[in-house]
């Protein structure tokens, strides 16, 4: 399979066992029991996915996971004893593909594993060569680069900021329900409540209170332009 993971987490058991889990299903592992000394494999020899631990000595995996993403789409997937709503919520809006709260199957982790880079490769198969930039009004996307200009003022989002961001605008006026943005945002995979979609249409709101980005009642939310009210 060739894959290379890299795994983040201070507990040797669950080093063993996670390590032993993915080599028996041919993945390469590299095992970090600190974020600093994951960046340096990331600056490196970077990995094809990290499986990364929350509570973490020195710099946690937040701050990781926010630091990969500034630089990178590779896959993560978050596992953490934390199983509040909201630490499910932070950690994917930061960045994380997925969650897995502690104590965990090693089996369930493999299938995320396994599903996660199919969709990562399926996804990276039909990526389009659309146009760099997308422009509606006064805002402008950059999608290469992943960055948002609005009234002329760069803005900085996080990974799944963008991503809605950029549906909505590529489909303006168009209504999308919760469950649609869940979807199409999150994967197919994801579990989580339709909160999540709330929560990152609040931090939307709260960066761009200008923006038309409204509400549908019972239903979800679009982005509004050019049509009479």
């Amino acid at each position: 399979m060739g894959n290379r993971i890299g795994v983040v987490e201070d507990d040797v058991n669950i080093q063993n066992i996670v390590s032993a889990y993915l080599k028996k299903e041919g993945y390469d592992v590299i095992i970090s029991d600190s974020a600093e000394a994951a960046w340096e494999i990331w600056e490196t020899n970077p990995p094809d996915m990290w499986i990364l631990d929350i509570m973490l000595p020195g710099m946690d995996g937040y701050e990781f996971c926010k630091k990969i993403r500034n630089e990178s789409e590779v896959p993560i997937i978050i596992i953490s004893a934390k199983d509040e709503e909201i630490d499910k919520i932070l950690g994917l809006e930061l960045g994380g593909d997925d969650y897995l709260t502690k104590p965990f199957s090693p089996r369930e982790l493999v299938a995320r594993v396994k599903r996660l880079f199919k969709r990562s490769f399926l996804k990276n198969d039909k990526e389009e060569p659309a146009q760099e930039k997308v422009k509606i009004d006064q805002l402008l996307i950059n999608k290469e680069e992943r960055r948002i200009f609005y009234k002329g003022e760069e803005y900085e989002v996080t990974t799944k900021e963008f991503d809605m961001l950029l549906l909505l605008v590529e489909n303006v006026n168009r209504a999308f329900s919760r469950e649609e943005l869940l979807i199409k945002i999150w994967g197919e995979d994801y579990f989580g409540s339709d909160r999540a979609v709330d929560d990152l249409v609040k931090r939307l709101r709260k960066k761009l209170p200008d923006l038309p980005l409204e509400t549908v009642w019972g239903f979800g939310y679009r982005l509004r332009y050019g049509e009479e009210t």
